[in-house]
């Protein structure tokens, strides 16, 4: 997808979840959609995007896609940096700790996640980059 085309559908839809509380485009398909904020690595500023989730027990995925791109998306550079963040989750905004699926746990997340999403099967074709999925506690 073009990226001037993905920044404007960002922008619009963070701007509509955080004015409706979550109540509007919060949902696709089969896909739910939270507001992850997260602090920048270089700028040390918040920054606010619109993602799909899934609920998993206690714990949110997300699944650090970045439409098939090649380079990691900056959420999920700016988490390795510092895994704290905040969700916003149907006019909640609550803490979170930031942790990347590694080995069975990144198996049997990535099973989950592609099962409710297979979009994310053709993603993971079409980079030579293994997609992380990110998993958020409660702080």
């Amino acid at each position: 997808m073009n990226k001037a085309i993905i920044k404007y559908w960002m922008r619009a839809h963070a701007w509509v979840l955080k004015a409706s509380k979550g109540r509007v485009f919060n949902s696709a398909k089969n896909q739910k959609f939270l507001l992850l904020t997260t602090t920048g690595r270089k700028t040390g500023k918040e920054h606010t995007i619109p993602i799909a989730y899934f609920e998993h027990g206690q714990d949110y995925i997300i699944v650090a896609s970045n439409w098939a791109r090649e380079q990691q998306a900056h959420w999920y550079l700016n988490l390795k940096h510092d895994p704290a963040a905040k969700l916003g989750i149907l006019g909640e905004v609550f803490d979170v700790v930031a942790t990347e699926a590694e080995g069975e746990d990144y198996e049997s997340l990535w099973e989950f996640v592609t099962e409710r999403h297979p979009p994310y099967i053709s993603y993971q074709e079409k980079t030579s980059r293994r997609i992380p999925v990110m998993v958020f506690s409660r702080s």
